[in-house]
């Protein structure tokens, strides 16, 4: 039997303040790391390092180690807890932030521990590119490095995510921040763009239409599941790396066909993290429900893929 790999993941844990077309909640439990962590954690082990302020309540750090995700290299620093504010629109596609409250978050120095340095598979949450660095100095020869990145740090950053790109295996981008990276609206050709600038892969999300990778093999299209009832998008992005890295790490192989493999994971992942508010239900995901909800996105392109 195949021994799953240890995962790394670096990002934020966050207090959330959302106003959904259905609901409004405060103090929701976010951040890159807290949704990637638990979504990975349905597949392999998980190493989380991040900050949080002396408000972060010890029950959410306990539900993370019930997940089997090492909190040692969670620092809780003297302060508040990040915290972000965001109005979705009624599509629950376009969203306004109404406020950041960087707090603790905006002295974040990483710092990985002796027992985390050499876990084989790295996940940079979306942070600042500088800590993405700090991050790879720390770490000792990993087999997959993904990162995230965003529009904010594509523009304010430029020559820093440039020296992330070179630095890393697989980046992770939405279509609007590929456009934004490479200069091109053409996706086919903002995708080769990027891929010149150092990255062996690239995935580029699309929202509820899925996600398509291009590498050495080509490209490959993940459908998006097209659900009934939506409820909060946010962090659906993290999810689907974390579900990506995650069945990665649970296989052992990085071969081409479990890279596509796990797309198809990583949109299932992300398709539940929808479903409710923050996260609520990828925390509690098997990988049964997982692998279910891949037999029906198959069925989907592949006629006769739930008989197979």
């Amino acid at each position: 039997m195949t021994r799953a790999e240890s995962i790394l993941i670096v990002g934020s844990m966050a207090f959330d303040d959302l106003e959904l077309p259905s609901i409004n909640a405060r103090d929701v439990i976010g951040g890159s790391a807290t949704y990637s962590a638990f979504a990975a954690s349905t597949f392999a082990e998980i190493r989380v390092v991040a900050v949080v302020g002396t408000d972060f309540p010890d029950g959410t750090l306990t539900a993370l180690r019930a997940r089997g995700i090492d909190t040692a290299g969670i620092e809780r620093a003297e302060g508040r807890t990040f915290r972000w504010a965001g109005r979705y629109d009624a599509d629950l596609v376009h969203r306004t932030t109404l406020d950041t409250q960087l707090n603790v978050f905006a002295s974040f120095a990483p710092k990985i521990p002796a027992a985390y340095r050499d876990t084989p598979i790295v996940l940079l949450g979306n942070i600042h590119p500088a800590l993405q660095l700090e991050v790879l100095e720390q770490v000792t020869r990993p087999r997959l490095v993904i990162a995230d990145t965003m529009n904010f740090w594509i523009e304010g950053e430029p020559a820093l995510v440039d020296k992330m790109l070179k630095r890393i295996d697989t980046l992770v981008i939405n279509d609007e921040e590929a456009r934004q990276l490479s200069g091109h609206h053409n996706i086919r050709r903002a995708a080769r763009e990027i891929l010149t600038r150092g990255p062996r892969r690239l995935i580029i999300k699309r929202g509820e239409h899925g996600a398509l990778l291009f590498d050495d093999h080509g490209v490959f299209a993940a459908p998006g599941f097209p659900l009934e009832d939506v409820v909060d998008p946010t962090g659906a992005g993290d999810s689907f790396a974390g579900g990506f890295v995650g069945y990665l790490a649970g296989q052992a192989d990085l071969s081409p066909m479990a890279l596509r493999r796990a797309m198809l994971y990583a949109t299932a992942t992300a398709s539940f993290c929808v479903e409710a508010v923050g996260t609520a239900r990828v925390a509690t995901l098997t990988p049964k429900d997982v692998a279910d909800r891949v037999t029906s996105i198959r069925s989907l392109y592949e006629f006769g893929a739930a008989t197979m």
